[in-house]
């Protein structure tokens, strides 16, 4: 039986280095693309009694390059992070993703898109969305005959 020596060539370590490599220079697209846990922005989603809360986690994303949409009972946050590619640069760790991102969350219930707010601040995108008149609760009144 052949022993194992750490100090000998793997060629399957070698491999998973370069694969390593590959997904890390393609950044955050291939998480999101395969559905990976990896997906970007992070998001929360809550509700109150009036509204359905989304907190995204957009670090280095600037105002101007984000696009919130709304339609039926989905949310689109759509947007890009800078890429730097014009610097001379050699990579030793690559784990912050750059380029364009989509994400689309499916609503608890229905909004009225009239009534949409959307902040970023601290690199937190907060998304308030007002729910439709015949999504709130209302009190029903019991009669006799």
């Amino acid at each position: 039986m052949l022993r194992r020596n750490s100090l000998l060539w793997n060629p399957l370590d070698d491999l998973q280095r370069q694969m390593g490599r590959l997904f890390d220079d393609l950044g955050f697209r291939v998480a999101t693309e395969l559905g990976g846990a990896a997906t970007f922005p992070a998001i929360n989603v809550w509700e109150d009694q009036q509204s359905v809360m989304i907190e995204a986690e957009v670090p280095g994303v600037r105002r101007e390059d984000v696009e919130i949409t709304t339609a039926g009972d989905e949310l689109v946050i759509k947007g890009s992070r800078e890429r730097h590619d014009g610097a001379e640069r050699t990579y030793q760790r690559r784990e912050r993703g750059v380029g364009e991102f989509s994400r689309v969350v499916t609503l608890p219930c229905r909004v009225d898109p009239e009534h949409v707010d959307a902040t970023l601040r601290d690199g937190v995108l907060t998304v308030r969305l007002t729910k439709s008149p015949e999504a709130l609760p209302r009190k029903i009144t019991v009669r006799t005959n």
